[in-house]
């Protein structure tokens, strides 16, 4: 579909801008330099620096916060969930400035609790305000045209960044500083948009949005989740410090296909025992975790990931457990969502 004639919209689309902070929000002293400041612009700063956007949709922005997304917390995303839900009962889809170093978080997050079909849309910058070459003004250009295409409703919620299309459940943030950092390693985006055209070429499958079963309309906070990390020579020190914790869940960042260390393996094992949710995931970036395979998951207690990464695995076990604690019914959720 290509960008729509503005001069032609009869009727501009509603459309509301929630901003979080991030890069897309950065400034620093130098247009040659690295070095810069997240969450340094408002949101009437940036729908400014872009102004057609006005021309293509009635546009209103809220500030929801104003941070490096490195600060995002389970506050702002039920604060900002809560809003999104009232704010799609009247207006045509909803887009999210936030920063790329949680986004992925956030965007699935989202995915699993919006409940209504209209576009949902997250965005960002690579490079701020301020840079030689920033990105952010044409990222979120490229967001509007993405949010007011028709063929985005019922896609749950996507993410749109250097010209691509991501859905919520796959994408990654998979280099530092990199434009085309944000990819879906397991499935590949589902769509481009260019300058405008926006163009669709896969569905997500799993379920989200309306179709999930998860309400944080009367939450005000989640069950606590750690992600514990593999390596060589590993120590169940954190294991042990999780539970001291009193953590409801671990999300186990195993090696290779979520393979673990045998002193963590017995914690693991320990905890799972004690009502302790244990996930399997992997530190490799991709790649489904075999169930029963080189572990034997039911033996011992532990929920494989499916294919969601560390990061991803622990926003459904948050979700999971409003739910229930039944290792069962939870790992079922991991093949579902």
């Amino acid at each position: 579909m290509f960008a729509p004639d503005t001069n032609s919209l009869s009727t501009k689309p509603n459309i509301v801008i929630l901003a979080t902070g991030g890069t897309i929000a950065g400034s620093g002293k130098s247009a040659t330099k690295s070095a810069y400041l997240a969450g340094k612009l408002s949101i009437e700063n940036l729908i400014e620096a872009v102004p057609e956007l006005t021309q293509i949709a009635n546009i209103k922005g809220e500030q929801i916060s104003n941070i490096g997304s490195q600060e995002m917390h389970n506050k702002i995303w039920l604060k900002l969930a809560k809003r999104i839900n009232e704010i799609l009962k009247k207006a045509d889809a909803v887009i999210i400035t936030h920063g790329t170093d949680t986004m992925e978080e956030t965007a699935y997050f989202l995915n699993l609790v919006i409940k209504s079909t209209k576009p949902v849309v997250l965005v960002g910058a690579m490079r701020s305000s301020s840079s030689l070459s920033a990105d952010g003004p044409l990222n979120l250009l490229n967001a509007l045209y993405v949010a007011i295409n028709p063929q985005s409703k019922g896609k749950g919620v996507l993410v749109v960044m250097n010209d691509e299309i991501h859905a919520a459940r796959e994408i990654s943030k998979t280099n530092t500083t990199a434009l085309q950092t944000f990819t879906s390693p397991n499935a590949g985006k589902i769509g481009s948009v260019f300058y405008g055209e926006v163009k669709y070429y896969m569905q997500p499958l799993r379920k989200h949005t309306t179709e999930s079963e998860f309400d944080i309309s009367k939450l005000k906070s989640l069950p606590e989740v750690a992600i514990v990390y593999a390596h060589s020579n590993d120590s169940d020190i954190f294991i042990k410090a999780a539970l001291a914790n009193k953590i409801q869940g671990i999300i186990h960042a195993g090696m290779g296909n979520g393979n673990i260390y045998p002193s963590v393996q017995n914690a693991l094992t320990k905890a799972a025992k004690q009502g302790v949710i244990v996930v399997r995931s992997s530190r490799v970036g991709s790649g489904e975790i075999t169930a029963n395979g080189e572990l034997n998951d039911k033996a011992l207690g532990f929920i494989p990931s499916d294919n969601l990464n560390p990061q991803k695995a622990r926003v459904l076990l948050m979700l999971a457990l409003t739910k229930t604690k039944d290792p069962q019914k939870i790992y079922e959720m991991f093949l579902k969502y």
